[in-house]
């Protein structure tokens, strides 16, 4: 596209109408526009464009445009330039200007620097000569300066007559003390000193009346008699003087102790005022002074007595023991868990626990020997406060029942020992840091005192034995009554159960209504043991106590009621009793539950079950086996007796190796005894049920393994009626067994009882003539007795294949003469047993059976 020129005379007045406007809205421009952090030159040089370019063409594109005339630009630019070359010349002589400045500056800061440093090296040089010059050093002639040494000597030595000065001094005044209290008969110069001393006059008032009573002591030994009558000369405070020779002398001794009483008085009653306020500075200053008075004992007391802790409990001292039913009856009932530690006393040890963090803070500030003061104050606590209503806790205690006194003295124990650790812990004197050795060991004897008297000698243990016999015996007397009444010979098993340990159940019965009887027995406790034994309190005056079957049978609850309570004792003497008696503890404790569980309960159920087991051997009738069932609890029983002492009970006597292998043997006496007689028990009724077997087998007819040739199949197909009667028996003993046994005991009887099933068998086919016929009758009770123990749990007791000698002797009556042959070449060493049985076949005659027995 094409652009027509104008022509000269309008391109003329175009640019100067153009140069005008331009020239009026030229920018105009400073240092700072180009300084500017934000100046960006390409929008720089757009925005000249933009004021440059006409109206007309920047409002978009018309018909009548005109050519783009760059002449106002070019102005614009030179002009823009021009300015820029005037800034640029600006800006660098003030470039100039400022670097001349900054050399200026340095020249400056390395004159400075080197100023200092020479100032510096003058300072370390005289200080090396002033070190050198103190210590001594050899100077530069190799002379010694010892100016260090003398100025220390000089020092040392102005200490020492200091000292000296001071002492003068302090012999002069008491001297003059002396004068006056011998002379006098007054000591003025220090009653003024205790009015107008203040705390520290106080101090020296008590330290030199210290020694005037010791000059006094030497100088004037006769002092301390009293000296009556009219004609003796008296000092203005009315104190009488003796004659001494020509002189008048008075009683020195008196005078000083009186005025030294004076001041101790006068000292605590300051100290008591300021304790009312209370003002710990001065309260300092009069424990130091009173220091000199046996030991600051008198101010000490002062402070303990007077506190508040004591007078508001004194008062609560005579409070009688409450507390609501409930928890007193928990607290006796072996049964229940223990409730804790009594209220009353609990809420007194948490305001000991407060109290004494408190007051350990009021008393450092207040002492300068507050480790004394603190341990005066534990001391008063624990002897008084908490022994008191411990005693009164432990003596409602024990009015209940030995187990309440136990549990309540465990409890009591546990809480007051938290309490010496909380104190340890928490500091004291120290906190927040532990507490020094001295108080620790303090807490530790406060502890050890509270609790003496409950352990001295064996009376702890005694107490614990005491009450796991009576708990025992109230738990096992329907037992005991039960067994000792049975007198005849037992008929069925709970008449049998009377049978064994008559006496001990006997014995141990009297002793327990005696105890019952007894007028030292507190009612409540009576009361709890009556429940325990099951009896109702109008039943403990009757000598004759009704008892069940149930009463003489073995129950696994009451065995683990036993064993807690024991458990209970032991952890008890644990905390209790001090660690080298535990190991005698467990011993004591242990052997009453050997002599209760073992001997009393378990022993005589297996003595029962023995006799009983042993009546069924001969009988005409099924034997009984309803003692098979307690034959379990009784195993189960041994087991957690077993365990309870090998797991926890063993260990614990560890540290004594003596009384450990006296329990070892105990223990293993007792549990083989009891596993002897279960043994024996099994033994017995295993030749009972294989003598049923034998009477079962008896019954076995001669034609059933001879039957006629008219006999009906349908009758071969089942077992002959001998063999379902032995198999009958033998499944209810092995269910009977099984419900009673279990484990390896299981397995064992279960695996005998199968052998003597296969001997019994093997010697019953013996004694009868076995037709061909009958030989399929003979496999028919062979397979069945098989099939019956294959069932049992036999486990790895019984050898595989044990019971399959009877299918292969059943064979033996039904193979041909051939097969007998290979059978009998195949038997080995058991030939001879095999011919016996093949001498028992019908056709044993026969030339074919013959050949096949000579054949081998």
């Amino acid at each position: 596209m094409s652009v027509s020129r104008p022509s000269g005379d309008a391109a003329s007045i175009l640019s100067h109408s153009t140069s005008r406007t331009v020239s009026a809205r030229a920018p105009v421009f400073t240092l700072d526009t180009f300084s500017n952090k934000d100046f960006i030159v390409k929008d720089f040089i757009e925005s000249l464009s933009d004021a440059a370019v006409p109206a007309s063409r920047r409002s978009g594109p018309s018909s009548g445009q005109q050519a783009f005339d760059p002449k106002p630009l070019i102005r614009t630019f030179e002009h823009a330039l021009a300015h820029l070359n005037n800034l640029s010349e600006e800006l660098e002589t003030r470039e100039n200007e400022l670097s001349g400045a900054v050399r200026r500056a340095e020249s400056q800061h390395n004159q400075n620097v080197e100023s200092l440093g020479r100032k510096l090296d003058q300072a370390i040089d005289r200080f090396q000569r002033l070190d050198s010059s103190l210590n001594g050093n050899v100077n530069d002639d190799g002379v010694q300066d010892a100016g260090g040494n003398v100025a220390v000597r000089i020092g040392e030595r102005l200490e020492e007559l200091d000292r000296q000065r001071q002492r003068a001094q302090d012999a002069r005044f008491l001297i003059r003390c002396w004068q006056e209290v011998s002379d006098k008969g007054d000591l003025s110069t220090l009653e003024d000193m205790r009015r107008l001393g203040g705390g520290d006059g106080k101090v020296r008032c008590a330290h030199i009346a210290r020694q005037l009573l010791k000059i006094s002591a030497r100088l004037d030994p006769d002092g301390t008699q009293h000296v009556n009558g009219n004609g003796r000369a008296q000092n203005g405070n009315g104190v009488k003087r003796r004659p001494v020779g020509n002189q008048a002398r008075f009683p020195t001794r008196e005078i000083i102790e009186k005025f030294l009483e004076n001041l101790e008085q006068d000292l605590l009653q300051q100290f008591d005022e300021f304790y009312r306020r209370p003002n710990y500075d001065g309260m300092r200053e009069c424990a130091i002074a009173l220091r000199d008075f046996s030991d600051g004992a008198s101010v000490m007391a002062t402070y303990v007595n007077q506190h508040s802790f004591f007078i508001d409990r004194n008062q609560l001292i005579t409070e009688e023991i409450t507390g609501d039913a409930e928890t007193w009856d928990r607290l006796q009932d072996p049964d229940a868990e223990p409730p804790g530690v009594e209220p009353s006393l609990q809420s007194l040890v948490d305001e000991v626990r407060i109290v004494v963090q408190e007051e350990s803070a009021i008393i450092k500030r207040a002492f300068p020997y507050y480790d004394e003061v603190l341990i005066r104050f534990i001391q008063r606590i624990f002897q008084q406060s908490i022994q008191q209503r411990l005693e009164m806790v432990l003596d409602k205690a024990n009015e209940l029942s030995s187990l309440a006194f136990l549990r309540s003295l465990q409890a009591a124990r546990s809480y007051i020992a938290a309490l010496v650790d909380d104190l340890k812990s928490h500091g004291l004197t120290e906190h927040p840091e532990p507490v020094t050795s001295q108080i620790a060991a303090t807490l530790d004897q406060q502890l050890e005192d509270l609790f003496v008297p409950y352990f001295v000698g064996s009376s702890y243990i005694e107490r614990e034995k005491k009450n796991l016999e009576e708990l025992y015996s109230s738990l096992l007397l329907k037992f005991t009554i039960y067994h000792s009444r049975r007198r005849k010979m037992p008929t069925t098993y709970f008449a049998s159960l009377a049978q064994r340990g008559k006496e001990l159940a006997a014995s141990a019965r009297d002793a327990y209504m005696d105890r019952l009887d007894s007028t030292d027995l507190p009612a409540t406790q009576k009361a709890m043991l009556l429940r325990i034994a099951g009896l109702k309190e109008d039943q403990s005056e009757k000598k004759d106590i009704e008892v069940t079957d149930e009463d003489g049978k073995l129950s696994l609850s009451n065995a683990k009621r036993m064993l807690k309570w024991l458990a209970e004792g032991v952890g008890r003497g644990l905390e209790l009793s001090p660690g080298n008696e535990t190991p005698k503890d467990v011993q004591n404790l242990l052997n009453l539950l050997l002599t209760h569980m073992g001997e009393i309960y378990l022993e005589t159920a297996l003595d029962a079950a023995f006799d009983h087991a042993a009546s069924q051997e001969s009988l005409k009738t099924p034997p009984d086996l309803t003692h098979l069932p307690s034959l379990h609890t009784i195993t189960t029983i041994l087991h957690l007796l077993q365990q309870t002492t090998s797991t926890i009970l063993l260990p614990l006597c560890t540290p004594n190796l003596t009384i450990r292998r006296e329990i070892e043997k105990s223990t293993s006496t007792t549990l083989s005894t009891l596993e002897s007689k279960l043994s024996n028990i099994l033994n017995l009724t295993l030749a009972a049920s294989l003598n049923w077997v034998t009477k079962c087998l008896q019954q076995q007819k001669k034609t059933d393994f001879r039957p006629k040739d008219d006999t009906d199949l349908a009758l071969l197909a089942t077992e002959t009626p001998a063999c379902q009667n032995v198999v009958q028996f033998l499944t209810r003993v092995a269910s009977q067994s099984t419900a009673a046994l279990g484990g390896r005991n299981l397995s064992l009887f279960l695996a005998e009882l199968a052998r003597g099933l296969r001997a019994l068998v093997l010697e019953h086919l013996r004694k009868f003539s076995v037709s061909l016929t009958g030989g399929l009758v003979v496999s028919k009770d062979m397979t069945k007795y098989v099939e019956l123990v294959r069932g049992w749990p036999t486990g790895e007791e019984l050898e595989p294949g044990a019971m399959d000698v009877l299918v292969d002797v059943a064979n033996l009556f039904v193979i041909g003469p051939e097969a007998l042959r290979e059978r009998l070449r195949g038997a080995g060493a058991d030939v001879q047993e095999l011919k016996a049985f093949i001498m028992k076949r019908e056709d044993v005659g026969s030339v074919g059976v013959q050949a096949a027995l000579s054949a081998v």
